[in-house]
C-alpha cells in the first residue's frame, strides 16, 4: 500500500466526490479522496481491497492513516441531513463539522468507545471467536460502553453477558483507533473470579482457556487485541 501523487488523480481523469485533509505524511500534505464509482481502475496497476486486508501487512502509521481516511468519508456520507429539521448539511467553513445552516445543529465526527479485554487465569488467557467473524480467529472480549456507564462498569458486565465469568482487577492497558467502522479501542487485563464459560450465542460461537504453548488463530500484533496478548506473554518469561 502507498499514498498516491496529486498529479496521478488528474492524469487518470478521476472525478471527486469528497476531499478530506489529513494533515502531513513525510513533510507532504495529504488528501482523502472518495472517486466516482465509474471509474475502471487498472489492475496492473491498482488493486481493490479494504482496511482488513490491509491490517498487520502495512506500516501501523500509514494503517491508522488509512483508518482515520475511511472514517472521515463515511461520516461525511451519513451525514448529509439533518437528524433535527431534515435539511440538508453542508461541511462547516472552518471546524470538521457538518453543519445544518436553517437550525444551526452541528455534527462532528462520532467516535464510538469500547473495551478490550485480556481476561487471564494464571498463565492461561480466555479467548473468544466472534459469531459474525469471517474467519476462525479467537480474539479477546471487547464491547460498547453504553450512556452513562464507566469502561471498567462496561468491562464487567460484556465479560458477563458474553462469557458468563466474573472478573476483578480491572488494569488500564492502552487505547487505539480502530476504523471499523469508528470505535476507540481502551485495553484492560482482568483477572478470572468465578464463574463457568456460558457463550451468548447470539455474539461468541466459542470461548475457551489457552494456554501461550497451544494457541489458535490470534489477531495480529498491530491491533490492540494482538499487544494485550503478546504483553501477557512476555510477563510470564
Amino acid at each position: 500500500m502507498c499514498l498516491l501523487d496529486e498529479d496521478i488523480v488528474q492524469r487518470d481523469g478521476w472525478v471527486e466526490r469528497k476531499r478530506h485533509f489529513m494533515g502531513y505524511w513525510q513533510e507532504q500534505p495529504c488528501f482523502a479522496l472518495e472517486i466516482e464509482e465509474k471509474h475502471d481502475l487498472d489492475p496492473m496497476e491498482y488493486q481493490l481491497g479494504s482496511l482488513w486486508q490491509i491490517l498487520g501487512r502495512v506500516d501501523e502509521r500509514l494503517f491508522s492513516l488509512a483508518g482515520r481516511a475511511a472514517q472521515l468519508l463515511d461520516w461525511e456520507r451519513d451525514h448529509q441531513f439533518c437528524g433535527r429539521c431534515g435539511d440538508r448539511m453542508q461541511l462547516h467553513p472552518q471546524d470538521r463539522a457538518m453543519r445544518c445552516a436553517p437550525c444551526g445543529t452541528t455534527n462532528y465526527p462520532r467516535i464510538n468507545p469500547c473495551i478490550i479485554v485480556l481476561v487471564t487465569r494464571g498463565e492461561e488467557m480466555l479467548l473468544a471467536r466472534n459469531v459474525n467473524h469471517p474467519s476462525a480467529m479467537y480474539s479477546t472480549l471487547a464491547g460498547f460502553i453504553e450512556a452513562g456507564e464507566t469502561p471498567e462498569e462496561t468491562l464487567v458486565r460484556e465479560v458477563h453477558e458474553e462469557v458468563g465469568v466474573t472478573v476483578g482487577n480491572l488494569r488500564y492497558v492502552q487505547s487505539q483507533s480502530w476504523p471499523f467502522p469508528n470505535q476507540l479501542m481502551l485495553g484492560f487485563f482482568a483477572d478470572y473470579e468465578s464463574g463457568d464459560i456460558v457463550c451468548e450465542p447470539t455474539e461468541i460461537a466459542d470461548a475457551q482457556w489457552f494456554h501461550p504453548s497451544d494457541l489458535p488463530m490470534i489477531p495480529p500484533p498491530s491491533s490492540v487485541a494482538g499487544q494485550l496478548i503478546k504483553q501477557h506473554i512476555n510477563s510470564l518469561s
